[in-house]
């Protein structure tokens, strides 16, 4: 029983939930990411260097031969996701960026200074009676 409430307090920890919770909404965000990347970004950029569809590039190496299929150097896939890479690179920085302003807070405005003690009134009349000429 020992191990089990062991392993209880571990995974109701704070930090183990807090990260479940994450990685389920990263996975979500991910998704959406691709699909704006793919669905929306990619068709634009493609349109802008004249039509070209980068995920279809590719070298062919060895032509298909056979049953065999062609082998291919799909670097359009990879420009594809260095393209995916750098749009969630800049929506966590966006993301993070507005958290950070969220969370920071103006400093207080200091405390007034408190007001002098009786004495220390009585000190200040002391002073100025002694300072005042004769």
């Amino acid at each position: 029983m020992g191990m089990l409430s062991e392993f209880k307090q571990f995974a109701m920890r704070g930090s183990v939930v807090d990260l479940a919770v994450g990685i389920v909404i990263g996975a979500a965000f991910g998704k959406i990411v691709s699909s704006l990347v793919g669905d929306l970004l990619m068709p634009v950029v493609g349109l802008l260097v004249g039509g070209i569809d980068f995920s279809q590039m590719a070298f062919t190496l060895q032509p298909a031969q056979g049953d065999s299929p062609a082998v291919l150097l799909a670097y359009g896939r990879f420009v594809q996701a260095l393209v995916d890479f750098v749009i969630i690179a800049l929506a966590i920085f966006f993301v993070v960026r507005g958290i950070n302003r969220l969370q920071r807070k103006t400093p207080p405005a200091p405390p007034a200074p408190p007001a002098p003690s009786a004495e220390e009134k009585l000190l200040v009349e002391i002073r100025d009676l002694l300072k005042a000429p004769r």
